[in-house]
């Protein structure tokens, strides 16, 4: 049976390295693997022990999704919001600079990816060309490596036309000799590289194990469920919008006249979408993965369907491996996860109520809160029952609201009668927060709750610290995490999910949408993917909410379905930093912008005064902004190197 064997090791490697695209200089990276830092390729490949090295090197570059530093995806966009000047010591803050729009092509805000991710594609390469000549790796294990460095060869592939668009491929390293006009690349059309991209992943899949067999020490690496749910993400985006048949991009082509953007639609890229996104989820079937629901049972009081409902919904993204995690990302390390909990959590123990381990610089958006469907799973602005209702009347908690709202308490109708995720996804000012220490549902008057008003224990504390939103990110905090003293925040640790079988299941219902409409051959598949999802929500099924509480039955047409697996995607995969890319390969962008960042009145402790909504700030959103600038430095060396439109 197939093992991983993983050491605790890290290489260090000294790169004499100058990117390809702004010299003419190609040549060797040496790694510091034997004692007098004299190595050579055929030295790193001498023996397994040192080629396993490699491999991990060629692991070392895996972005760090969630870092708050790095993934633009948090921050960068306009679910979540700071401090227009936060202190850089917290998070730094060219990620939140993105979202107030300061991207420039001099000096690009996030560069640091194309740096790396190029630097890491030379070394999967490096690593492709010479693993066979390791003498004692077995067959078997080399087809291991192998397939797994063909994956993160994709993957660092797909993560720069996630950014950039089309993107010179490093199919083979250039020999050293290369002579000055091989160095000078140009851009390989946007179709070119998503092909390359799945042929990568065709190769890799294989060669995979379906399951980690030692999950002490080999979580984290890359397995076939991984890799087909990349592969069927990676086409969704193909033939998404704005890669496929996108108007707007037409003009751009490489000094020779080649078009790097198809200029027609292409429906056959949602057919291999659906074909692809069936595969992964046959394959991640096929070893148990399933949604994740809590098990009450590890719990010493009995729980109400409201507080499991609640701990599936906040769990599924942060419990560790649990059964539904596709690909958690371990380079995240724990530190992230930690700083993100500290910075997204509410102070709730008033003994503790000085602890400023819990930072509370992160907030979701105003916009964020209106987002979730009402309790009868539909869009406010959609739902009969609401028609009527003034979301900003002032309300007070009654007991039956007890689990979701502090009983008495006063806040707005906005906060009342929503959906489950709502509750699980965000704190607010009112609204119970489940756990922390205080597991007992049955004495809901003790469960922290957030007050969150000027004069209250969760309030603005100072510049820097307190919801200056009004909300919290509760979604990634764990439960279980404590307070346990005036200095002391017991935080628990999860790597960082890049794929949930959630996201699958959307990207599968979308596909189908796209390819034959909601009342084609594979409606089932549609509407069932959906309703599991909605079910684990605590909700009844698309069909049944939109004929019984909805204006129009909307999922009837193509268009109304597509609007209803957006929202779907948007509410379920809130806060997890997937909403970034999702509204722009939709190329929908403008849309959601439209409405500026806004908050409650911080600074009032009258509810009459603080339920008044203030714009924090008015986004701004062109075409430009659907890709990332090449850093001119780079055109400037290699003119073959064409920048995108706008910059």
């Amino acid at each position: 049976m197939k093992k991983y064997i993983v050491d605790k090791c890290k290489t260090k490697f000294y790169l004499l390295f100058t990117m390809l695209f702004v010299t003419s200089i190609s040549c060797s990276d040496y790694l510091d693997i034997v004692p007098d830092n004299i190595a050579t390729i055929e030295m790193a490949f001498s023996m397994r022990s040192e080629a396993k090295k490699y491999l991990y090197t060629c692991y070392s570059y895996l972005p760090q999704d969630g870092n708050l530093a790095s993934d633009p995806a948090i921050l960068g966009g306009d679910e979540m919001w700071s401090l227009i000047d936060p202190s850089p010591a917290q998070f730094g803050q060219d990620m939140f600079r993105l979202a107030q729009g300061f991207q420039n092509s001099n000096t690009p805000l996030g560069n640091s990816v194309w740096v790396n991710l190029y630097q890491a594609l030379r070394h999967c390469n490096i690593f492709l060309e010479n693993v066979d000549k390791v003498p004692d790796l077995p067959d078997w294990e080399k087809t291991l490596w192998r397939s797994e460095v063909l994956f993160l060869k994709a993957y660092y592939h797909f993560y720069l036309v996630r950014m950039y668009g089309p993107i010179p491929l490093i199919r083979e390293n250039l020999p050293i000799d290369a002579g000055v006009d091989e160095v000078k690349v140009y851009r390989d059309p946007i179709d070119d590289c998503f092909n390359y991209i799945e042929e990568l992943l065709d190769e890799a899949i294989p060669g995979l194990p379906l399951i980690i067999e030692n999950p002490t020490s080999d979580l984290g690496r890359i397995t076939q469920p991984i890799a087909a749910a990349l592969k069927a993400k990676v086409l969704v985006y193909a033939a998404s919008p704005l890669f496929n048949g996108n108007s707007d991009q037409t003009t751009l082509r490489n000094p020779d006249g080649t078009l790097l953007f198809p200029a027609q639609f292409e429906i056959s890229k949602w057919e291999k979408a659906v074909s692809a996104c069936q595969e992964a989820i046959d394959i991640c079937h096929s070893v148990g993965m399933k949604l994740y629901t809590y098990n009450p049972s590890f719990q010493q009081y009995q729980l109400t369907d409201t507080i499991v409902t609640q701990l599936s919904l906040r769990n599924a993204f942060c419990e560790k491996w649990n059964s539904e995690i596709i690909w958690g990302n371990t380079k995240t390390g724990r530190g992230n996860i930690q700083q993100n909990q500290r910075l997204a959590s509410a102070n709730l123990d008033v003994q503790y109520i000085d602890n400023y381990q819990m930072r509370a610089q992160l907030q979701p958006s105003l916009k964020i809160a209106r987002m979730f469907y009402t309790e009868n799973g539909v869009p406010i602005e959609e739902d009969t029952e609401w028609a009527n209702r003034d979301i900003l009347k002032l309300k007070v908690a009654e007991k039956a609201d007890n689990l979701y709202i502090r009983e008495g308490y006063t806040t707005v109708q906005l906060h009342f009668n929503r959906e489950p995720r709502f509750y699980a996804n965000l704190g607010f000012d009112g609204g119970v927060w489940y756990g922390q220490g205080r597991y007992d549902d049955s004495q809901p008057e003790e469960l922290f709750y957030v007050a969150c008003r000027r004069s209250g224990t969760q309030g603005k504390k100072g510049r820097e610290f307190g919801p200056f939103t009004g909300y919290y990110w509760k979604k990634c905090v764990h439960f279980q995490n404590v307070q346990s003293s005036e200095n002391g925040y017991d935080i628990e640790y999860y790597p960082w999910p890049i794929i949930r079988l959630a996201d699958l299941y959307l990207l599968y219902a979308e596909a189908i949408n796209e390819l034959e409409g909601p009342n084609g051959s594979n409606q089932n598949y549609l509407f069932g993917y959906i309703d599991l999802i909605r079910e684990r929500a605590g909700l009844e099924g698309v069909k049944y909410s939109w004929d019984n509480f909805a204006h129009t039955k909307k999922y009837q047409t193509q268009e109304g379905m597509r609007e209803i697996i957006h929202r779907e995607r948007l509410i379920e995969l809130a806060l997890e930093g997937q909403r970034f890319w999702d509204i722009r390969r939709w190329k929908a962008v403008p849309d959601y912008y439209q409405t500026p960042i806004e908050s409650w009145n911080i600074t009032e402790s009258n509810p009459d005064l603080f339920y008044n909504v203030v714009p924090i700030f008015e986004q701004k959103f062109s075409v430009k902004d659907y890709f990332w600038p090449i850093r001119e430095a780079y055109i400037e060396n290699n003119r073959n190197l064409v920048q995108n439109i706008g910059w």
